[in-house]
């Protein structure tokens, strides 16, 4: 039977004493969530306060972070806000007297290239979020600190039964000896499943049916390459969007190869390995499909369904498309109506955008999905002072996302979450919020009924659904409500057609799901840059022959040891 420990009872009369004191009223704008201070009442069997996981410090706390940024995804931010006036820092200031400063914030886009920089110095902050690669070599580097008793001590109930939810299996992967070396951010695997958003709009003015079939997407991107879908008289939009990260986050091509039955990558530039027909991973990076895929993409970008210019895009100049009424089709995960669709719908009324399964060689194609989806965790530099600090901001994201808070933690006051590090939501947030917005609709709420760490993201959601089913713009642009009622709530949305792929098993999993390969680690950045240039100068017209050069030297400059590292890994760790 699991102890009640002294600082979980203080927690639960502080949630009781918060709740009692919302009744009140709504906070001002002026005011920080109410918060408990630190126990200073000494633990009758340690002779020592007990640790507080919510507690505030007595003197304030700097931590130090780097940040790679997105603009906000809610359009109702404040516009000219910086990352330094997220209301978040405010607030965990207040709550807990911690400071957040930055060493240096940076655009996304350049992060990766600036955070190698800061490696090499050993110019590090105090919580840091790596990927795997970069969580082995500072490990290896042996500049994490062991978070096992910071953990043990700090973390409060609802983060402990995140990390849980999936038998303490993410954690695991992250420690070593028995010291905990990092948190990981996991999430339900299913939230990488490819689908297709189209304009549903376009097809009906020219005609046409949402493609089931590859050649049937082709004739609908030529049309809307060259037969004015938008029926303003102008030669002005074309068929794909694509940024010039070929595998990334988003408006790339991991589900146009899915549909060729290729899987060469499960994004941020991370290779994806099948089971060959000797049950042996493979990597698909290297298969022939891929090259059928890239003789298709060749033909695309002679034809102009891909803009000419691709390869200089980033991802904010292909969102700018999209937005702009430029390009209307786009690969992607089931969040893309959340951002950046739903300014496409705020832009043009009669942008409407649907989601549907890939589209394959012979009918509907089977997405990639990993096994795993945990690319994101948090460390704490060795030479940090307070570890416990990264916990407790834990702690803090946690708490703030509950109904006491539901009047303060919005974008109109300055809150950005997803500027806001350390942060871990609920692995099973995303089918909660499905689950509990349908269950009130089906049952004619007109409000949501639960109150623990999930009410703020399904409340917000059956909020924006009951706007957008009502036509009522009063608190948020049509664009917003139906962003977030199509990405999380409709039956025939993002989410509701993943649960449809995730439960006939129109799937392929990632079968690699371990640390870095020691070869990867020191070989993996020169093997993407290689894949990277090969794969573009392809599409642009250069010899199909160039993808088995590219495979040649893909296995002579480590493929190979990866390979076998992969496989060593396959049959001795992984669970099969």
């Amino acid at each position: 039977m699991r102890k009640i420990r002294p600082w979980k009872m203080m927690l639960a009369v502080t949630m009781i004493m918060s709740l009692l004191s919302a009744c009140g009223g709504p906070a001002k704008e002026a005011d920080a969530p109410s918060a408990p201070k630190e126990n200073t009442t000494n633990n009758s069997a340690a002779g020592e306060a007990a640790p507080d996981p919510l507690g505030k410090y007595p003197e304030t706390v700097i931590v130090t972070e780097v940040l790679g940024y997105n603009p906000p995804e809610d359009p109702r931010t404040p516009s000219g806000i910086t990352p330094e006036q997220n209301a978040y820092l405010k607030d965990l200031k207040e709550m807990m007297n911690i400071e957040v400063k930055y060493k240096w914030t940076v655009p996304s886009a350049q992060y990766e290239q600036k955070f190698s920089l800061a490696m090499a110095s050993g110019d590090l902050p105090d919580v840091i979020e790596v990927d795997q690669k970069n969580y082995e070599k500072l490990k290896k580097q042996g500049m994490l600190a062991d978070l096992t008793e910071a953990y043990a001590n700090y973390a409060s109930p609802d983060l402990r039964s995140y990390m849980e939810s999936d038998g303490g299996f993410a954690m695991k992967r992250f420690s070593e000896d028995g010291k905990q070396l990092g948190i990981p951010a996991f999430e339900d695997p299913f939230l990488s499943t490819q689908i297709l958003w189209i304009r549903q709009d376009w097809l009906k003015n020219l005609g046409l049916e949402a493609p089931k079939t590859m050649d049937e997407l082709e004739k609908v991107a030529l049309a809307f390459t060259n037969d004015d879908p938008d029926q303003n008289g102008k030669n002005d939009t074309y068929g794909l969007a694509l940024q010039k990260n070929l595998f990334f986050w988003g408006f790339d091509v991991r589900g146009f190869f899915n549909g060729f039955g290729a899987y060469p990558s499960v994004g941020d530039n991370q290779s994806a390995w099948i089971k060959g027909s000797d049950g042996k991973l493979i990597p698909g990076l290297i298969q022939p499909e891929v090259k059928t895929g890239l003789g298709k993409l060749q033909q695309w970008y002679k034809d102009g369904i891909i803009d000419k210019e691709f390869a200089l895009k980033d991802e904010n100049k292909a969102v700018e498309d999209l937005i702009s009424g430029k390009v209307g089709i786009s690969y992607g995960e089931w969040w893309y109506p959340n951002w950046p669709l739903n300014s496409s719908v705020d832009k043009d009324p009669k942008a409407d955008w649907i989601a549907i399964q890939l589209p394959g060689v012979d009918g509907p194609a089977k997405s990639l999905v990993p096994k795993i989806r945990s690319n994101k965790i948090f460390v704490v530099n060795k030479k940090a002072k307070n570890p416990e600090a990264a916990i407790k901001m834990l702690n803090f994201y946690i708490e703030v996302g509950k109904k006491e808070f539901k009047d303060k933690n919005r974008a109109e006051e300055g809150y950005v979450y997803n500027w806001f590090n350390p942060r871990i939501a609920n692995p099973v947030d995303i089918d909660t919020i499905y689950t509990e917005v349908n269950k009130a609709l089906d049952a004619n709420q007109t409000e949501i009924d639960i109150n623990d760490s999930n009410y703020k993201t399904v409340a917000d959601t059956f909020k924006a659904t009951q706007d957008y089913l009502a036509n009522d713009t009063s608190n948020a642009t049509k664009g917003i409500n139906w962003g977030l009622y199509y990405s999380r709530a409709a039956k025939d949305g993002g989410w509701g057609l993943t649960k449809k792929i995730k439960e006939t098993d129109q799937f392929v999993y990632n079968e690699f799901y371990g640390l870095p390969t020691p070869t990867i680690v020191e070989k993996g950045g020169q093997l993407d840059k290689l894949m990277q240039e090969s794969f573009t100068k392809i599409i642009m017209g250069a010899s199909l022959d160039e993808f088995d050069k590219f495979v040649d030297s893909w296995n002579a400059l480590g493929g190979k040891q990866i390979i076998d590292e992969v496989n060593e890994w396959y049959n001795t760790e992984a669970e099969k």
